[in-house]
């Protein structure tokens, strides 16, 4: 046969597939979005608690200014800042490490959580005894425990 001699063939052009859709993602995408949550949830609960200790520390920091004024100093302002930083304590650290600690071991604690030895040795002494006498020391340094208590406060509320 002569392939001049045969019927013209009705071929049709070449037909491309459609673009794909973009629903529903690939695999890769589903695990990217879900690494991508995950990611932000820890994030946000990480922004979260900082702003949840620095709201604690501004208000803990105000309580104190509110009981530490220099020309007030009395054995119910020294107690009612040992109250505050035993709150602090039992928020921060195991009950049943700071329930029942008293006196000295009060005292210690507060050196180990960051005190630095000025608790038991410095001007934080007055926190053991202070609430308990009918005066305070005359030589008790009233703003040198106000730093320190602050200092303390600040330090166990995430900022140092």
């Amino acid at each position: 046969m002569n392939p001049a001699s045969q019927p013209a063939l009705q071929l049709r052009d070449i037909h491309l597939p459609a673009d794909p859709g973009w629903w529903p993602p690939a695999p890769g995408w589903w695990v990217l979005a879900v690494l991508l949550l995950i990611l932000l949830m820890w994030v946000a609960r990480i922004a979260l608690r900082q702003y949840r200790l620095h709201h604690q520390r501004r208000h803990l920091l105000a309580m104190l200014d509110t009981l530490a004024r220099p020309g007030d100093v009395s054995p119910a302002a020294v107690a009612e800042i040992s109250t505050l930083l035993r709150r602090l304590a039992l928020r921060r650290y195991p009950h049943q490490r700071v329930a029942a600690l008293t006196g000295t071991e009060w005292l210690r604690f507060l050196d180990e959580s960051g005190g630095h030895d000025r608790f038991s040795r410095g001007p934080g002494q007055v926190l053991a005894t202070g609430p308990y006498q009918p005066t305070l020391p005359a030589d008790m340094d009233f703003t040198a425990l106000n730093a320190l208590v602050r200092d303390w406060i600040k330090k166990n509320t995430g900022r140092s």
